[in-house]
């Protein structure tokens, strides 16, 4: 068993790892420390939009045609709701699962395990989008991330497959992502319910936390690496009343040891990799001079979901909780 989780945590390292190349590559050097949920640098500056007639019908059932533009920018119109679709990432499968899509789900990548039925599904690849296995599911959609995906979307739309790739950055951006994928699969009123709560979840934690005195905290999300600025995580950490102490820097990027040390935080957060002992804390526990820092000091490190803080889809809102009750357990139940 520890040998699989081991491949797991690799394999996902790995994969969040590409993630931030393919965002460099595509945004340039001087931006090359942004959120590495970023794709096309000028396209996603807005979460994905839609339009419907003006005569629409009760937001319970979607009025066709419907126009949507995504994160790169393409804009898609959908006659009828699509009834085979593929997902290339665990976030997307999440959504369509969440809005009750399941049985549209045709395929899905090899790291989709939420919910439990979705490893069920055929497979199109991890990190590598196998084409040919996507093609040949004939799919009348590819729900895809912009960033993550870049290379499949390109070569899937050259196919005349209809592909929509998104890349939230935010909290609010993720909840839109929701409600614009239920609304394309004429789920609207369960893609409404899912954004309820989230949005529930947030209003909670933020009223909870209104008045603390933030908590000044670090997050290590894979061994040596850290979260700053623009990033979906590090919004997390302010919502849920803290102070990210990597937020001096943008996107995901190597640790500086000692720059923690200084920066000494109360709160120390660090993902599930499935591992025991975690390689994380084997990493802070022995870098010289971290024994000093308040967080480990007064045994204040934290354990949160790894798929829930780093997808994002309904999720999300979960791992909000997680972070809030980490910082402020006597203000957030």
């Amino acid at each position: 068993m520890m040998k699989r989780n081991t491949t797991i945590s690799k394999m996902m390292l790995a994969f969040m790892l590409t993630a931030m190349l393919v965002f460099m590559a595509a945004c340039g050097a001087n931006n090359a420390n942004n959120n590495a949920n970023t794709g096309n640098a000028n396209a996603s500056e807005a979460p994905v939009q839609s339009e419907q007639p003006a005569d629409s019908p009760a937001a319970s059932e979607t009025a066709y045609p419907l126009t949507v533009t995504d994160a790169t920018g393409t804009e898609l119109t959908f006659e009828k709701a699509p009834t085979k679709v593929v997902s290339l990432a665990p976030s997307e499968t999440e959504v369509l699962y969440a809005v009750g899509a399941a049985d549209e789900v045709a395929g899905v990548d090899s790291y989709s395990n939420y919910p439990a039925e979705a490893a069920d599904k055929p497979k199109v690849g991890d990190m590598t989008t196998n084409i040919e296995a996507v093609a040949a599911l004939n799919p009348d959609l590819v729900l895809a991330s912009s960033s993550m995906n870049a290379d499949a979307v390109e070569q899937l739309r050259k196919l005349n497959i209809t592909v929509l790739a998104t890349d939230p950055k935010t909290y609010d951006e993720t909840i839109a992502k929701i409600e614009t994928i239920g609304k394309i699969m004429n789920k609207t009123s369960e893609a409404a319910q899912v954004a309820t709560h989230m949005r529930d979840v947030k209003q909670q934690v933020t009223d909870a936390v209104k008045d603390a005195p933030k908590k000044l905290v670090y997050l290590e999300f894979s061994p040596g690496w850290t979260v700053g600025s623009g990033t979906f995580l590090d919004e997390l950490l302010t919502i849920a009343g803290g102070t990210n102490v990597g937020a001096g820097q943008a996107g995901w990027y190597e640790v500086s040891a000692e720059e923690v040390v200084k920066e000494n935080p109360e709160i120390i957060l660090y993902p599930d990799l499935g591992e025991d002992p975690n390689p994380i804390v084997t990493g802070i526990t022995s870098r010289p001079g971290w024994n000093a820092i308040d967080a480990v000091k007064n045994k204040q490190m934290f354990e949160v979901g790894n798929d829930e803080t780093s997808r994002v889809g309904p999720r999300l809102a979960d791992a909000l909780l997680q972070v809030a009750k980490a910082l402020h357990p006597d203000l957030v139940k």
